[in-house]
């Protein structure tokens, strides 16, 4: 359902704590294109392996109404465990990682590594041509610096998606 004119599409990032067992993510994916709900991110991992535990975090957009429904439909699978709306949490904290690939030659090489250093991403291969460069943080800062890397000279691109977690202990 298309958001109306004056309502607000939010971005929402979702952990949700599954059991680790067969066809879990096939549902909770399946869940999202059912519905016509876009996933703009997604990363899944076993994060208790004694409790057969898996992660999935879950980046999408929609209306605040749809981003309800969305967590309420989470939260009535069966092998869901529980939803948080990370976002919401003032204190969640979001992180990705990403791989960057870039062209460095000349004066481009010279620029690139101010970059790097700038933004701290660090150097994990180069060679007389290129480096790549691992680069972690919010999402807005990789995007940032893939921006200034494209007219430098990207070659290829890989990011983690986003992962997130909440200060302390509760």
């Amino acid at each position: 359902m298309p958001p109306r004119l004056n309502e607000a599409v939010e971005k929402r990032t979702f952990a949700v704590l599954v059991n680790n067992e067969p066809g879990v993510l096939a549902r909770v994916v399946g869940l999202f294109s059912a519905r016509g709900y876009n996933i703009e991110s997604l990363t899944v991992a076993e994060t208790d392996v004694e409790a057969h535990v898996s992660r999935i975090t879950i980046v999408t957009s929609g209306t605040p109404l749809i981003l309800e429904q969305i967590r309420a439909q989470l939260e009535r699978m069966v092998s869901v465990r529980g939803v948080q709306d990370v976002t919401l949490d003032p204190l969640g904290i979001e992180r990705e990682l990403a791989l960057i690939k870039v062209r460095g030659k000349g004066d481009d090489r010279a620029e690139a590594l101010r970059l790097a250093d700038i933004f701290r991403a660090k150097v994990i291969d180069t060679s007389h041509e290129s480096f790549v460069f691992e680069l972690t943080g919010a999402s807005s800062k990789i995007d940032q610096f893939v921006a200034l890397m494209r007219p430098i000279g990207l070659v290829e691109l890989s990011r983690t998606g986003v992962l997130s977690l909440t200060r302390g202990l509760g």
